[in-house]
Order: C-alpha cells, then sequence, then structure tokens
C-alpha cells in the first residue's frame, strides 16, 4: 500500500492510503479551505479595494451569496467621524438618502430607494450581528448609533436579506465594533476633536489580549452648542467587550453597551423663517433624552471541518423622552411652528409642555447552523436558524410641566382633562424559522433560494384621550376612552439569489426577496399636531428585485451597476382629507426603479504604498423613478413617491504623498416631495406652513486635509465649505414641527494617537 496526499491552494488537504497493485479508479473531491479569524468563522471570496469591500458567499453563520453588499471600511476613510457626517461616512453606498438634521451627528438618519431616512427606521440595525432598534416590529427607529470611531467595518447587505435578518424593506446594516488581533497584545487609539459651536469629543479605545481571553472596550463623549440657537447637546457611550476561546473550535463572547444622551430641540422653522435666518429657534424649552442599555451573549462553535452553530442572546433596556411645546393642541387651525408659547405678565411659561416617553424592554434569541455538505460533486451549504423575540414597550403621552428644562415628569393632576394624553402598553412576540442553501452549479454560478416563516402577534392595551371641539374651538366633549386589541398573523416570505464570477474579478447578481413591513405602535397611538393617524391603518407588504455586475479591472478600476425594483403594497403615507386634515393612511401601491452605480479608479504611479503619489477618484450615482398606481384618492395615482430625490450623486477626490493626505467631496440631491400628494410649498398663514412642501435641491462641498506619522495624526476639515444654504427634513413632530435646518460652514480639527 502507498500512502497518497492531494491538497491545493484554498482547499483542505486529503489524505489516503492506495493499493497499487490493483488498478481501479476513484474520485477525490477537495473541500475548500475553512480560515478561522478572530470574530470572523469562515471567509470566502472576500474582495477588498478602496474604501469598500464585498462580503464572501459564508461569513461565520451567514450567508450572503447572491445578494447587494458593501462593506464600509471605517480605517481607510478620511472623513469627519467625531461628528458623524452620514453623507462622508456613506459616501460610496449608493441610493442612500440622508436626514442631515441631527445636532452633532448624535442620530443616524438615513433611507433609499423611497424609504423614509427617520431614525433610520426602515433598515434592519444592528451592532455586532443583533438588534439595536428600540423594537424591532412595533418601534424599529434607532436611536443609538455606535460611534465611527469605535468601528472597523460598516456592513449594508440589501436584495433578499429579509429571509435571514428579519421583514424590513431596507434591508440590513450592520455596525461592526474594533477587536483586537490575534497576533496582538494591546491596542490603544485617542481622538480628540474640536469644532464649530463649541463642539468637543473625545474617543479612547483600549484592546488587550492574554491567552484565551481578549478584551475591548471603549468610551465616547460629545458635547456642544449646535449650529441653531438653543440646540446644545451631550452624549456619553460605553461598550465592553469579552471574548474567551476554551478551545480552537469554540468562542464565547459577551458584551455590555450603556449609552446616554441630552439634547434640546430647537424647533422646526417655516419657510419664510428659514430663508430669514436657518440659525433661529422658535422653541428654547423643547428637549429629547435617551438612556439605551444592551446586553448581549454569543456562543459559537464549529462542531466539524463542514458545520458550524451559533447561538446569540441579546437584551434591550432602554428610554426615550420628548417635552415641548408645539402648540395648544385644541387649535387645530393654528401652526404648531408660529404658535406663541404663552406667558405671563412675569414673563413665566403658562402654557404645559407635551410629554412623550417610551420604554423598551426586549429579549431576543436566534439560533443558526451553517453546514457543508457535496451533492454531484460539488460542495452545497445550508443554512438554517429559528429566532424568538419578545417585547414589553410603554408608551405615556400627556401635560409636562411649564418649566424650560430637561424635566420629562407628567404633570396630569396640575393639568386635568389634557388633550393629548394616552398610558399604553404594546406587547410584541415575534418567532421565525429561515432557511437559506448556496447550490454550486459550476464553478462560477450559484444559486441560492431562501424562505422564511414569521409568526407575528402585536398587542395594544391602554387609554387615550379624545377631546371634541365646535366650529369655534369650544370643547363638547372630554372624555377617557379604551383601546385594547390584538393581531395575529402568520406568512412565509421567499427569495432567491444568483451569483456569477467570471474572470477579472468580474461578478454578476440578480435576485428578488419579498418584504414585510408591520405598522408600528407610533403609527397608532402618539398623538401628534401635524397629522391625524387613520385607525384602519394597515402593514405594508412588497418586494425587491436587484441585478447587477460588479468588479475590478488590473487592481485601479473598481465598479458596480445595480438595477434594482422596489413594488410597495399598503405603502404608509400622509394625504389631506375631505376637511383638510393631514392623514397617515395607506395611501396605496407604489413601484420604485432605478439605477445605481459607483465607480472608482486609482491614481498614481503604482499600487504600492511608497508611491510618490497615490489617489482616487469615486463617482456614486443613484437615478430613481417613482410612481403611485393604485390609490384610495385618484389624485394620487400619477404621483411621484414622497422621500426619493430622482439623482442621488457623490463624487469624491483623494490624494496622498508620503504624510500627507487630502480629500474633497461634492453632494448633490435632486429635489422630491415630502408627501404623496406632492403638496407645493404651503404659503405664510396657512397652519401647514413649513410641514408640507418639497423639500429643494442642495448641494454640498466638503473638504479636509490630514497628517500622520504613526503612532500620531492630526486633521483638519471643513464641512459645507461652500456654506449652502439648505435642509433635508420637513418634520411633523419631534425635532420639529416644520423645516430643521442643516449646518452650515463648519469647522473640525482631530489629534489622534494609536499604540
Amino acid at each position: 500500500e502507498s500512502r497518497l496526499l492531494l491538497f491545493g491552494i484554498q482547499y483542505e488537504t486529503l489524505r489516503d492510503t492506495v493499493d497499487m497493485s490493483q488498478a481501479t479508479w476513484k474520485d477525490y473531491y477537495l473541500s475548500p479551505l475553512a480560515i478561522e479569524l478572530a470574530g470572523v468563522d469562515i471567509v470566502a471570496r472576500r474582495k477588498e479595494l478602496f474604501g469598500l469591500k464585498r462580503m464572501g458567499d459564508l461569513e461565520g453563520t451567514a450567508v450572503y451569496a447572491g445578494k447587494k453588499t458593501e462593506v464600509i471600511l471605517m480605517d481607510n476613510l478620511q472623513v469627519d467621524k467625531a461628528g458623524n457626517t452620514a453623507r462622508q461616512i456613506y459616501s460610496q453606498i449608493s441610493g442612500l438618502n440622508i436626514y442631515e438634521s441631527s445636532a452633532g451627528g448624535l442620530q443616524l438618519n438615513i433611507g433609499g430607494r423611497g424609504l423614509n431616512p427617520n431614525r433610520t427606521a426602515n433598515f434592519i440595525t444592528r451592532q455586532n450581528g443583533y438588534d439595536i432598534s428600540a423594537d424591532v416590529l412595533g418601534y424599529p427607529e434607532s436611536y443609538y448609533t455606535p460611534p465611527p470611531d469605535a468601528l472597523e467595518e460598516v456592513r449594508v447587505i440589501r436584495g433578499a436579506s429579509s429571509l435571514q435578518y428579519g421583514t424590513q424593506f431596507g434591508g440590513l446594516i450592520d455596525f461592526r465594533t474594533r477587536q483586537i488581533r490575534d497576533f496582538e497584545k494591546v491596542k490603544m487609539s485617542l481622538r480628540t476633536t474640536l469644532s464649530s459651536w463649541d463642539g468637543q469629543a473625545m474617543f479612547a479605545y483600549l484592546g488587550a489580549r492574554e491567552g484565551k481571553l481578549s478584551i475591548d472596550t471603549y468610551v465616547n463623549a460629545r458635547s456642544g452648542d449646535g449650529y441653531r440657537d438653543a440646540s446644545i447637546y451631550e452624549s456619553y457611550n460605553q461598550f465592553l467587550s469579552l471574548r474567551f476561546a476554551p478551545d480552537e473550535n469554540s468562542e464565547l463572547r459577551a458584551e455590555i453597551t450603556m449609552y446616554d444622551h441630552l439634547a434640546q430641540q430647537a424647533g422646526g422653522l417655516t419657510d419664510s423663517q428659514f430663508e430669514s435666518d436657518p440659525r433661529q429657534a422658535t422653541r428654547d424649552r423643547n428637549w429629547f433624552g435617551v438612556k439605551w442599555r444592551l446586553f448581549h451573549l454569543r456562543y459559537d462553535r464549529r462542531m466539524s471541518s463542514r458545520t458550524q452553530l451559533s447561538l446569540a442572546l441579546s437584551r434591550l433596556s432602554a428610554s426615550r423622552d420628548a417635552v415641548g411645546y408645539r402648540g395648544n393642541p385644541l387649535d387645530l387651525n393654528a401652526n404648531p411652528i408660529t404658535a406663541l408659547d404663552e406667558q405671563d405678565s412675569q414673563g413665566n411659561f403658562i402654557s404645559p409642555r407635551d410629554v412623550i416617553s417610551g420604554k423598551f424592554s426586549n429579549y431576543s434569541a436566534e439560533l443558526r447552523l451553517l453546514s457543508r455538505y457535496s451533492l454531484r460533486g460539488k460542495d452545497h451549504t445550508l443554512l438554517t436558524g429559528a429566532r424568538y423575540y419578545t417585547a414589553s414597550n410603554a408608551a405615556v403621552q400627556g401635560p409636562g410641566s411649564t418649566g424650560t428644562s430637561a424635566d420629562f415628569s407628567l404633570r396630569t393632576e396640575q393639568f386635568p382633562g389634557y388633550a393629548n394624553q394616552s398610558d399604553f402598553l404594546f406587547p410584541n412576540r415575534n418567532a421565525a424559522v429561515f432557511t437559506e442553501n448556496i447550490f454550486y452549479v459550476s464553478d462560477h454560478l450559484s444559486i441560492t433560494p431562501g424562505v422564511r416563516l414569521e409568526y407575528i402577534k402585536t398587542e395594544t392595551a391602554g387609554t387615550y384621550r379624545q377631546v371634541i371641539t365646535d366650529n369655534a374651538g369650544n370643547v363638547i366633549a372630554n372624555r377617557e376612552l379604551r383601546d385594547d386589541r390584538v393581531l395575529t398573523r402568520s406568512f412565509v416570505l421567499a427569495g432567491v439569489g444568483f451569483q456569477y464570477s467570471g474572470a477579472d474579478g468580474l461578478e454578476a447578481i440578480a435576485n428578488i426577496s419579498q418584504n414585510y413591513r408591520s405598522v408600528t405602535f407610533s403609527d397608532i397611538r402618539t398623538v401628534n399636531p401635524s397629522f391625524i393617524v387613520d385607525p384602519e391603518i394597515q402593514d405594508e407588504r412588497g418586494f425587491t428585485a436587484d441585478i447587477g455586475v460588479r468588479g475590478t479591472y488590473k487592481r485601479r478600476l473598481s465598479y458596480e451597476c445595480t438595477i434594482y425594483a422596489l413594488h410597495y403594497g399598503n405603502r404608509l403615507g400622509i394625504i389631506l382629507d375631505d376637511r383638510a386634515n393631514r392623514v397617515r393612511t395607506n395611501v396605496g401601491s407604489a413601484i420604485l426603479s432605478g439605477l445605481e452605480s459607483l465607480v472608482a479608479y486609482r491614481i498614481g504611479a503604482g499600487t504600492e504604498r511608497n508611491s510618490q503619489l497615490r489617489g482616487e477618484i469615486f463617482v456614486n450615482t443613484a437615478l430613481t423613478y417613482s410612481q403611485y398606481l393604485n390609490t384610495e384618492i385618484s389624485a394620487i395615482t400619477g404621483n411621484q413617491v414622497e422621500f426619493v430625490p430622482r439623482a442621488n450623486i457623490k463624487t469624491g477626490l483623494a490624494l496622498q504623498s508620503g504624510p500627507w493626505s487630502a480629500r474633497a467631496q461634492y453632494s448633490y440631491v435632486s429635489q422630491q416631495y415630502t408627501d404623496a400628494q406632492n403638496s407645493a410649498i404651503a404659503q405664510d398663514g396657512d397652519q401647514r406652513s413649513g410641514i408640507i412642501g418639497e423639500i429643494p435641491a442642495y448641494g454640498v462641498l466638503d473638504l479636509s486635509l490630514r497628517w500622520e506619522d504613526a503612532p500620531v495624526s492630526l486633521q483638519l476639515g471643513v464641512n459645507n465649505a461652500l456654506n449652502a444654504n439648505y435642509f433635508t427634513q420637513r418634520a411633523t413632530g419631534y425635532p420639529g414641527p416644520g423645516i430643521v435646518p442643516s449646518d452650515g460652514r463648519n469647522v473640525y480639527v482631530t489629534f489622534g494617537v494609536d499604540l
């Protein structure tokens, strides 16, 4: 007998014993090599170029084959990280629409393909693979965003991602925090930033590894006065991650996140107020506060060379509180932006402020099993998983104090019969099972079908106050009513993706997936002076389809081009009823389609790091067509869908020579509507002035200069260098209602040390 050894690059070694005296044929198949990395179990066909990379077919116990994947490499970015300037950080992610209205960048507001950007509520948002939003189903708004300095990468997954992660139309955004590498013992980073309007930010990171234990921790603090009057803010963030590897095939990970922020809200503006002075404040006693506590435990186990298992347990305990004056809730004919905040003869405020408080308590468990198997001479991959999610949330609205401080307490005894009162519990239960399978038809083509079975039970239990007035504004009825509802539904989501890998890094993908978005409890029960809610409001359904190509050419040119279509059924929006009231309801069905492309070209004598001059130029283009198809109101049929600019373009140039580097970026977003009726801008005197109307087109130029001589770096930047006067949001509630201006020209300087 003889010993036979077979091996190949990126394949596992195969050993066998062969009897050479017998003339027989035998087929051998080599399995793809599994590479174990810190925090990542399997990496396959990973591509890294410029400021982005693509996900491999497999990553840990997740499947990405046949999907549109974009991963931002945070260390490669020369942007305003301390200010969390989203138009810079996400500049190479195609088709994102961004609200630039959060002082200090405390909250991330991004949407895409017709999705409302408000608090990124139409994306599934995760940190290191687990949910961070308030309530995945009942209130998916993200009040917490990890500081960009703390991140290694941001993963944006679109196309069939609903099957693994949830039901949202937007897909997945997963923030991956820093972690020390296997070959490192200690790593430290410090960033200090000073910016316009007394902006200050501090970030400190420490990573350490000893034996089988790894620790990653950071703190981040930010404060400032804000671009507008009466818009001071402060935030504090702590994070701790412990990873323990009892053996080479297992890892246990525990994480704690603590986040607090408090911001004064200057209120919204009418169009004429914005034109006269965008920095003015209409309110000086409106406040917003957030407390976020996240706990996570994860176990990963490589059961064999072909099978992996992961179990993730998560817990959220959080709150968001808002207090402010938005006009007399009984005066429906007054503009909540310009309504006078009444004072007595001594100058003391006498009007109670409106308090809206939310408490969020939820638990989740997610089990995944990924296994590879052989069939007809090819290795294929099967992912199966199950998820259970339970939430017990509370929402209270009512009269607050007459003071000016950040006092979020209710004063119902002091102001009995106050119109905007409610006290509700919103229990949610969700169970899901999902599966995806990568079938490798050939060395170049794979097909990935998937299916997700979803069970959702949402409940409403509580009371609200109904106040009825006559045409003169006199109260003719004031009563407390109960609203107890239970809504249970089960459904199946399906999808399939195709991926072709050719020569010279060329890839082609195509996929289609069903989507679903449940009605949130803020849709149902929060009383808002800017609109009323249709009591018969229903969930949204639809599908997303993508087809695209991506790749590289001679390591200089990186390209991606995607054509997509998105269909909404029962799309939620705001319309005017027959009494001219603004009503949030299911407007009807809508279709969106478009072209998203990213082209980046590497400049310089070569690609080596020691080239005399190196650089990159990129153009990111999104062209979108949108239309309402079948609607309850015939006048809306054929209108453009709100929050959809027809052109969304970002282009940039980065150059580096020795320790110096410079970057310039220009962002252009065309005009977009803010409601389904494509309303024109309301004139002064109209109670809807500032709330309805289009968002005009705008362009913004950002510049930065960086010097780095390890371990020290210094960066100087000018955001909105041309001092464009623009806005991206007409808020219907806090932080408005009304126009919320974006920041004018501002300067920042960042000093950093990395050891």
